[in-house]
């Protein structure tokens, strides 16, 4: 493994939220000043394509990389694009018996409104949560 993939895996195992593409490249950049934005990119690809990182899509927003191999699903919110984990116990042994078939990993994506911006009044704005974890508590 090379020191940048490395350097990338421990920033997404050590991040407190899904990071994207962008934000590993500022990140990195603080331990190695000269790593390049498509060095960052290219190991996103291959971590991704080898199952080590999963993407996630969200609808308008950029791409988030979740370092979480366990099986669990992701919330986003339509509103503001904030994204969480989604815990849903017993899915992979469910869908396995729907299937006849072993199933070792799902994608699961539930969209939502998030308490923050379920909150605003009509025509206000959504607070600033894109790429962020919005502060409230459960």
């Amino acid at each position: 493994m090379t020191r940048q993939r490395a350097l990338i895996a421990r920033i997404l195992r050590d991040a407190s939220k899904h990071l994207t593409a962008e934000e590993i490249y500022h990140l990195a950049r603080q331990s190695m000043p000269f790593i390049a934005v498509g060095t960052v990119y290219r190991n996103l690809k291959l971590m991704t394509e080898e199952g080590e990182l999963r993407r996630i899509e969200t609808a308008g927003g950029p791409v988030h990389y979740d370092a979480n191999r366990s099986p669990h699903g992701h919330l986003v919110c339509r509103v503001c694009g904030r994204l969480e984990d989604l815990a849903v116990p017993y899915l992979t042994p469910y869908l396995s018996r729907c299937t006849g078939e072993s199933v070792p990993v799902y994608d699961l994506r539930v969209d939502w409104i998030c308490p923050a911006c379920r909150s605003l009044s009509a025509g206000e704005r959504p607070p600033s949560c894109i790429n962020q974890l919005c502060t409230y508590s459960k």
